[in-house]
Order: structure tokens, then C-alpha cells, then sequence
């Protein structure tokens, strides 16, 4: 017998005023899977990232994460959830007012009965895990280059050794060096730490170097569900446009 999905989306219906922006969109992904979530700009992805993480309710359907049916729970199922997620949000959203360490430190420091000392501790391994010493440790998120925030904003996610890790647009504003070196660093945290990860990107250099499995929407729904190769194959006009877009740039700049 199978093991049950570790995210299960079904029937999934967004409407936004007279928009349906889901419609009777579902997936599934287990346990220990890097997914790639890609779509058309006003496609849904960022939006249904907010439905499976219990922040934005869908007009229909159901979520399932880690067996907690997200809609349907108690408000402290909801946190204890939260607590096994990490999530990275395109902006990376660090408070501006505390220092790095501040920011990888504070999920520790609410959620867990940890003493401040081990926090910090604790905080700095993250930071070393998202590639990071201790000399950004009391720098200000301003000071920091993008490619740096990013990765401040990957430690804080992974504050609380989550099973499951979101990420929005993670390389968007990044330079080609500093967005390989991040798409690495999510590969190792799935491969060598076990942790499932369902990344929205529209970067397909990213795909190309991580992406085990690919899920497309189009049309309020996922129209293609596969690995790279099989994705691209799928006779969709988005998806033509998208990796036809990119072969024709990847030629012109040959």
C-alpha cells in the first residue's frame, strides 16, 4: 500500500471577484519530492502556494498538508502545522528592523520554549546551512546583497527543521551565479536532508538544473505533471510559447 500524499490538493476553486482564477484544480506530492510549479503571469501559482499554506481560503476544494486538512481544522492544528513548514516568500519578507541572527532566531524564540543563548546557537547553524558565517549574523537585511537576503530568508525558513519547505520565486532578482548556487543549495536540501519542497519559479535555468518533476497550470487547472522532458513535450500553447520563448533567447545570446 502507498503511502498517503504529504500535500494533497483537490478540487481546488479561486475566484477573485468576477475572475475564476482555479478551477477544480488538484495535485498531489509526496514525501521527499522536489516539485516545480510553473505558469502563465495571473496563472495562480503564488496564489495557490497562499491556499495550501492556510493563507489565503480557496472558494472550493480541499487542502491537505502533512495530514492536517487545512481548512477544515482547529486554529491550533493550524499552528502546530506551521510549525513543520518553512516557508520563503518572494520578497523574502525579513523584518527590517532586526539584524539577521534577529530574524533566523525569532521563529525559535516564539514557537519553542528554547533559551535565548541555544536560540542563537541554533540560528547560527541555519545560517551556516543556508550558506551564510557568522559575519552576517549582526548585519542589517539592507546591508545585504539579494543573493544574500534570499539565502538570511531560507535559514529563517528552515528555523524550525521543517518537513515540508514552500518557496516563491526564490531566484527572482538574482544574478545567473548567485541563482545557481541557491538552486544547489535546494537540491541539497532535498536530496541529503529529506525535506519536500514544492518551488514556484518561472527561472527555466533553475528547472533545468534541479527540477525532478515539473507540474504546469494553465486554464484554472494543471495541464501537465512530469519531468522536464515530458512537460515540454505536451502540446499546450502555453507551455510551447514558454520553452520556445527561451530556446530562441538561448540561441540568440549563442
Amino acid at each position: 500500500m502507498s503511502a498517503a500524499p504529504l500535500i494533497a490538493a483537490e478540487g481546488i476553486v479561486t475566484r477573485l471577484g468576477a475572475n475564476t482564477i482555479h478551477d477544480g484544480l488538484s495535485l498531489t506530492i509526496a514525501r521527499g519530492e522536489l516539485v516545480s510549479l510553473i505558469g502563465g503571469s495571473g496563472s495562480g501559482k503564488s496564489m495557490l502556494l497562499r491556499e495550501i499554506i492556510g493563507l489565503h481560503r480557496p472558494s472550493a476544494g480541499s487542502v491537505r498538508v502533512l495530514d492536517t486538512d487545512v481548512w477544515h481544522c482547529a486554529p491550533e492544528e493550524l499552528t502546530a502545522l506551521r510549525r513543520r513548514i518553512g516557508v520563503l516568500f518572494q520578497d523574502g519578507a525579513l523584518f527590517s528592523t532586526l539584524d539577521v541572527l534577529g530574524n533566523v532566531a525569532a521563529p525559535i524564540l516564539e514557537h519553542t520554549t528554547t533559551p535565548p543563548e541555544l536560540a542563537t546557537a541554533l540560528a547560527l547553524l541555519r545560517l551556516s546551512l543556508a550558506g551564510l558565517g557568522p559575519e552576517v549574523a549582526t548585519k542589517m537585511p539592507s546591508e545585504l546583497s539579494g543573493g544574500m537576503r534570499k539565502r538570511a530568508a531560507l535559514a529563517r525558513a528552515l528555523a524550525l527543521e521543517p518537513e515540508v519547505l514552500f518557496l516563491d520565486e526564490p531566484t527572482a532578482g538574482l544574478d545567473p551565479v548567485a541563482a545557481r548556487a541557491f538552486d544547489r543549495l535546494v537540491r541539497f536540501l532535498c536530496d541529503d536532508l529529506g525535506i519536500t519542497v514544492l518551488l514556484v519559479t518561472h527561472d527555466l535555468d533553475t528547472l533545468t538544473t534541479i527540477a525532478g518533476r515539473v507540474l504546469v497550470l494553465a486554464g484554472g487547472r494543471v495541464v501537465a505533471d512530469g519531468t522536464l522532458d515530458q512537460v515540454m513535450s505536451v502540446d499546450d500553447p502555453w507551455i510551447r510559447s514558454y520553452f520556445g520563448a527561451r530556446r530562441e533567447t538561448a540561441g540568440a545570446g549563442a
